[in-house]
């Protein structure tokens, strides 16, 4: 199994937002935090559907990208969510 990393963002009175450094098209949201990694998970799954996913991205290379760095600093988290062992560009 592998592994995306997903930057959360909750801002007050609003839905956890879940978007994915390595994939900046895919998104998700979850009004609860029960719900975010699966919603999350739902997100990757239908976007491998459409094109094969990259090779992740290393925790240590997705917090030195400055705006993720920018991200965090605001309030942000990480979350590593798992992925099946789907086709992804570059092999897997």
């Amino acid at each position: 199994m592998r592994y995306f990393f997903a930057l959360v963002h909750k801002e007050p009175d609003s839905a956890f937002g879940v978007s994915f450094p390595d994939l900046p098209s895919v998104f998700s949201a979850a009004d609860v935090g029960d719900h975010l990694t699966a919603n999350a998970i739902e997100a990757l799954r239908l976007s491998a559907e459409d094109e094969a996913l990259p090779i992740p991205s290393s925790f240590d290379e997705i917090s030195a990208r400055p705006e993720v760095r920018s991200e965090l600093a605001s309030g942000a988290f990480l979350a590593r969510i798992p992925v099946r062992c789907v086709a992804s560009a570059g092999g897997a």
